[in-house]
């Protein structure tokens, strides 16, 4: 079933992380992938912050490897254009990770890339890796096993825990999104729910073309393909897998299943 395999819900050649997908007959095998890949690929670069399970005091800068409490100005921007600029000793940078005081690290399992911020408020778990210019906003929870690509948004009171989200991914405000994958370019609207866990104690099946797949996991959200929008206020069934290009209506629930790209799904 080629039409469940990874290259068939994402352009995958300029995504770092793209190895999490070598070997998967269906995209969701990635999802039980991620703690290992973890284990092995995560360079961790936040020790030297030296403050962790409780707000930092002050806005540290992550510049050449170094955590700077001091000797910089933040002059703000966009962060996911590339327009976050921090003046570090007279010299302007978009290429500097900024934690705002009142951020929380849990651990120092931890990546931030260059040009990332997160706001005043988010608590960030490890194992996890926050890609270049990515903003994890206020509020924001992200519990672990997380992979977040370049130029994503993790949003306002937004929980995330055992997902990926690859390049251009956004999830802006209020979003549920537990294991699970979402594509480039694809955004949730406000208040989107990736419900992971079904009521009754049964492993997760996906219905795609007719055929009903185990999926052997007993936890399992969804699988959004590049440039998939969802309604404010959705929410996805456990097993819930949208091609590329797929398109939800605001407070639908989507039942569980495989749906073809570029769907167009109503309540």
């Amino acid at each position: 079933m080629d039409f469940l395999e990874p290259d068939a819900f994402f352009e995958l050649a300029s995504f770092d992380h793209r190895d999490l997908f070598t070997g998967c007959k269906y995209v969701w095998d990635a999802l039980s992938k991620i703690n290992g890949y973890l284990e092995h690929g995560l360079e961790a670069n936040v020790a030297e912050v030296n403050c962790f399970r409780r707000p930092l005091p002050a806005t540290v800068v992550l510049w050449r490897g170094k955590a700077l409490t001091g000797g910089f100005k933040i002059l703000g921007g966009n962060t996911t254009k590339d327009e976050f600029r921090v003046e570090i000793e007279g010299e302007e940078t978009c290429e500097a990770a900024v934690l705002f005081e009142g951020s929380v690290l849990w651990d120092d399992s931890i990546f931030i890339g260059p040009g990332a911020v997160i706001e005043p408020g988010a608590l960030v778990k490890g194992p996890t890796i926050i890609g270049p210019h990515s903003e994890v906003r206020q509020g924001a929870y992200m519990r672990g096993k997380c992979i977040v690509g370049a130029r994503c948004i993790v949003g306002h009171t937004t929980e995330m825990k055992s997902s990926v989200m690859l390049d251009g991914a956004k999830a802006g405000h209020f979003a549920y999104i537990g294991d699970s994958i979402i594509g480039c370019e694809a955004n949730l609207g406000a208040g989107t729910k990736l419900a992971n866990l079904k009521i009754r104690d049964q492993k997760i099946r996906v219905m795609a073309h007719g055929t009903r797949i185990v999926t052997n996991l007993r936890k399992f959200g969804a699988v959004l393909g590049d440039h998939v929008e969802t309604g404010c206020n959705s929410v996805t069934n456990p097993g819930t897998v949208l091609g590329k290009n797929c398109q939800v209506f605001p407070l639908t629930s989507v039942r569980a299943g495989y749906y073809e790209p570029s769907s167009v799904i109503r309540g």
